[in-house]
């Protein structure tokens, strides 16, 4: 490509570590952002949503060089930590013993990758500019600058919609020829609550672990923040027997909590003007396909893969999308209708990333407390320990590994016929570690085996 110059639609996480990435190969990138600079605006200290990083996400910010920046103010959480109703605690390691995913702040991220761009003199933003939609038939784009009324048509040879869930990019392909598109909306939605740090400046909670309140249908977790707080989220049924729609005064909001979350309560001072003024936020799948158009737009990120929050690959699977196109571009070079066509084949990770999300609100909400399945994860454990060439749970591919996301969705079928086979043995809580499940571990190791080689 002659001409190497890039409309990015959207300033968010993706979009901004992408104009970096192409800044590093010598493009022009013009970035556009419908909000205002949120580097002018003041971000309340533990008040920014929380992600959490993984091994996919490290990858794409070793590649633009912030890595080590973002870890000096990452939190390692290396495992759950459950609350039962009675305010016990149990742990649950998330992998190995030196394997953790990391607590950090979107805002703060997206702050550190702004400034990371403005290194790039071909980078360049322009806030408070709303997309209005491209001209699929010619090669235009337009923009409505919010604070001046003024519309803007620009030229734009490559074009990359990260403008989110709700993509005006997307917007534009979607009523081209051929292009599937479909949103699934979760009858729960959640509210942001929040944990001050205590009054010598400590942790309420155990900072090096991502707390949970499973109670079958509704759950609350909290994410640890550098000044001390925590970040906590309700996710809870719209409507029901115990659902938002019953949580409306003081009496019962508190009684709603004192109920099910005693022993968080007290370490909510702001409990109820937070629940009052926080909105209660939807949770939205979002699949289309294809991702690219005539080889010059390609939709990245939320705009492409939505996905609910519950297996924490939302922003890890956008960075991967990042990294990945990077690594074609080595391969490639500047020839984009290859890049597009490689990077097309990524529709069935990012939907199976979009199941497996969905799978582990019902393990996170349901499941995490249940005696079975904490010895399956007991189990789990011994089988990577015991034959390490020959298991890795689901849990560890998608967290701590970059295999493909469609390949973890396959054995996670596949372990959980393994482990209905061992859990349905008498006094299986007795004899886990007994040579009849090693046993059954051999039988499935070898059916397995022979499938894959009739491939």
């Amino acid at each position: 490509m002659e001409n190497k110059k890039a409309i990015i639609v959207g300033a968010g996480l993706v979009g901004t570590l992408w104009a970096i990435l192409l800044a590093k190969r010598g493009y022009q990138v013009d970035v556009f952002e419908r909000r205002g600079d949120i580097r002018k605006a003041e971000l309340v200290g533990g008040r920014s949503i929380n992600l959490a990083m993984s091994h996919r996400g490290w990858k794409a910010l070793r590649k633009a060089g912030i890595e080590d920046t973002i870890r000096k103010v990452a939190i390692p959480m290396s495992g759950r930590k459950m609350h039962s109703v009675e305010g016990n605690l149990q742990f649950q390691p998330y992998g190995l013993e030196d394997q953790a995913i990391y607590s950090v702040s979107r805002g703060g991220l997206n702050l550190e990758l702004m400034n990371i761009a403005d290194d790039f003199s071909s980078v360049r933003f322009f806030f408070n500019h709303k997309c209005q939609g491209v001209d699929t038939r010619g090669t235009t784009i337009r923009f409505k600058d919010t604070q001046s009324g003024e519309v803007k048509d620009l030229e734009a040879d490559i074009i990359f919609g990260t403008d989110g869930a709700f993509s005006a990019v997307r917007g534009s392909l979607q009523r081209t020829p051929r292009f599937n598109y479909s949103q699934h909306y979760l009858d729960y939605g959640y509210k942001e609550l929040h944990i001050p740090p205590t009054a010598d400046g400590g942790f309420a909670l155990d900072k090096n672990a991502l707390h949970i309140w499973p109670r079958g249908q509704f759950m609350l977790i909290a994410l640890p923040n550098l000044d001390g707080s925590f970040t906590c989220t309700l996710f809870l049924a719209y409507e029901g027997k115990v659902s938002f729609e019953h949580l409306n005064t003081d009496e019962e909001i508190l009684d709603f909590f004192n109920t099910y979350f005693a022993d968080a309560v007290p370490l909510m001072p702001d409990l109820l003007e937070d629940f009052r003024d926080n909105p209660t936020a939807s949770l939205v799948t979002v699949r289309c396909e294809p991702w690219t158009y005539q080889e010059r737009i390609l939709l990245m990120g939320d705009a492409s893969h939505a996905i609910v929050p519950f297996y924490g690959q939302g922003m890890n699977s956008g960075f991967e999308d990042c990294s990945l196109l990077d690594d074609l571009m080595d391969e490639h070079s500047d020839d984009w209708p290859s890049i597009f066509e490689a990077f097309g084949q990524r529709v069935d990770d990012a939907n199976a990333i979009a199941d497996l999300a969905l799978r582990n609100f019902i393990e996170m909400r349901d499941l995490v407390g249940d005696p079975l399945f904490l010895l399956r994860k007991k189990m789990e454990a011994r089988f990577l320990q015991k034959y390490p060439e020959h298991f890795l749970p689901v849990y560890s591919m998608v967290t701590f590994s970059h295999i493909p996301y469609s390949q973890a969705l396959a054995e996670s079928h596949a372990q959980d016929e393994l482990f209905r086979k061992i859990l349905a043995l008498p006094n299986i809580e007795q004899r886990w570690e007994a040579p009849e499940v090693d046993a059954i571990f051999q039988q499935w190791l070898e059916s397995r085996q022979v499938a894959l080689n009739t491939i």
